[in-house]
């Protein structure tokens, strides 16, 4: 990934927006970054011709009209969005969740710190791992 590929952040919690903005400009990255409140408008958006396909995905579990994990399914089945890198950022701790994303092609998981100074931590860990990984040249 490079530093204008566009990330897509599907978060319904809009302190975990502001958590997440904030902490991507604390780490200085330049991505430009989409919100979406659920899977549902998660898909508008990625059928949208007019939007840009994003290189990275970081998605909720847990949130209306359509969980991380049933846009996990559709995205994961779809020829045109397959490739893109979804990794699950959430609160959920539970097995069943963690194994079902991985079954799904989850490219990684990872639970939301408590403390803001953990959460930039593994955001930056996150972020530099698809700075270094050479999958967006794949993305169409």
């Amino acid at each position: 990934m490079k530093i204008c590929d566009p990330i897509l952040l599907i978060e319904d919690d809009p302190l975990d927006i502001m958590t997440l903005q904030r902490g991507f400009r604390d780490i200085n990255a330049k991505n430009p970054i989409s919100v979406c409140y659920n899977g549902e408008e998660a898909l508008d958006f990625l059928s949208q011709p007019s939007n840009p396909t994003p290189a990275l995905i970081i998605s909720d579990l847990h949130m209306p009209r359509m969980n991380g994990l049933e846009f996990l399914k559709i995205v994961k089945s779809s020829p045109e969005w397959c490739k893109i890198p979804v990794v699950i950022l959430t609160t959920s701790q539970e097995d069943e969740d963690r194994l079902t994303g991985f079954q799904l092609s989850v490219a990684g998981y990872f639970v939301k710190p408590f403390k803001y100074i953990n959460f930039v931590e593994k955001l930056q860990i996150i972020y530099q791992y698809w700075c270094l990984n050479e999958v967006s040249s794949f993305i169409t």
